[in-house]
């Protein structure tokens, strides 16, 4: 039986590891990542040249890492390194992997049998897709990824703000449109040809780590390739570690990434929400005598008038309980946001009572 490598003790950061993917994925630090990005062998089960109608070979994906013997080895390994990539995870890490019809059903059914929660799947829509050249089936022109917290349980990151910002503030939509990696961005090879079969768009990994990454945190590609999550993640801020066994791709991985420029730091903020937000409740308002008890409350149109209890609740027409609670009770409401709804008064107009707890994170150091 062959023995395993112990684990590493460090976790050194923005370096590709040379070497089989499952074996050093079991030699990483234990929870120690918080996002892997993974492009594993879609297992093409090619059968002979693709040729196009002027009898020209289609240059595709013929490379041997591509082909398994059988659909049960292909599980096995998938499950291996699936399983892997979840140890390396901390408990709010989460995944993305992405494929094509050939094998993201198979990945996806093994993701759920390891317990990783699926979140969502993005639609990758190509604007300048390969056409079917035999003609008997439909032109493949998307791909899918696979988003998943480590577990059920998982507070994983989503910078929600940002999506939208880059979305033209709609929110963002789990098809994306972008085209194939082509013309000046597709890597060469010594002999013009593609360094990589499947190297992927920059632009579709920037916005993965934008979508589900902060600045400083590590990101893990187990199937490093080219290097294009390295480059996306030095070009955002992001700390990075690739796993490639091949030689060739490690030497095209190391030139492009040392070549790629950072972002300035200060334009690497991700936009935040409310949501984002630390949670203050109305009764440390109370306790921070920014509202004391006795203070009255009113809603925009000052139709309705509540008094601040010392406990954090208010009472109004009888009633009493949280500002939520209440403002719904006036309304005739089954829910209501109580910090937008009720207003104190402050220099003769009124005022909602959210600026103050926008005052109160800033003073408990939490803004």
């Amino acid at each position: 039986m062959r023995m395993r490598k112990p684990r590493r003790a460090d976790m050194a950061v923005d370096r590709i590891i040379v070497g089989d993917c499952v074996e050093e994925l079991r030699r990483l630090p234990e929870q120690s990542v918080d996002l892997v990005f993974a492009d594993p062998p879609y297992n093409l089960q090619l059968d002979g040249e693709l040729m196009r109608p002027n009898n020209t070979r289609v240059d595709g994906v013929d490379n041997d890492w591509d082909k398994f013997s059988d659909f049960a080895t292909y599980d096995a390994f998938t499950r291996d390194w699936l399983a892997a990539c979840r140890d390396v995870l901390k408990p709010d890490g989460a995944l993305w992997v992405i494929g094509s019809y050939h094998n993201i059903f198979r990945v996806g059914a093994i993701l759920q049998d390891l317990g990783l929660w699926i979140l969502n799947d993005v639609i990758w829509r190509k604007t300048n897709p390969m056409p079917n050249f035999r003609g008997r089936r439909f032109t493949n022109a998307h791909e899918t990824l696979i988003w998943a917290g480590r577990s059920a349980d998982t507070r994983y990151t989503f910078n929600y703000e940002a999506m939208k910002a880059l979305n033209e503030d709609l929110q963002m939509r789990s098809d994306w449109l972008f085209p194939i990696c082509s013309g000046a961005e597709r890597l060469k090879d010594g002999n013009g040809k593609k360094a990589h079969p499947t190297q992927k768009p920059e632009s579709l990994l920037q916005r993965v780590l934008l979508a589900s990454t902060n600045p400083g945190d590590v990101v893990l590609d187990p199937f490093f390739g080219t290097g294009t999550t390295g480059a996306a993640a030095k070009r955002l801020g992001r700390h990075w570690i690739g796993i490639e066994r091949d030689k060739s791709y490690v030497r095209v991985a190391e030139k492009r990434i040392k070549g790629v420029t950072p972002h300035a730091p200060e334009t690497l903020a991700v936009s935040k929400g409310k949501r984002a937000a630390p949670r203050v409740p109305f009764g440390t308002i109370v306790e921070l005598g920014m509202l004391k008890p006795g203070e009255k409350l009113y809603d925009p149109r000052a139709r309705h008038e509540a008094k601040v209890r010392a406990d954090g609740s208010i009472a109004c027409g009888g009633e009493q309980g949280s500002i939520h609670k209440i403002g719904a009770h006036v309304q005739g409401a089954q829910a209501c946001n109580g910090w937008t709804f009720w207003h104190y008064e402050a220099g003769g107009e009124l005022k909602p009572i959210d600026a103050l707890r926008n005052e109160a994170r800033a003073h408990l150091g939490m803004s």
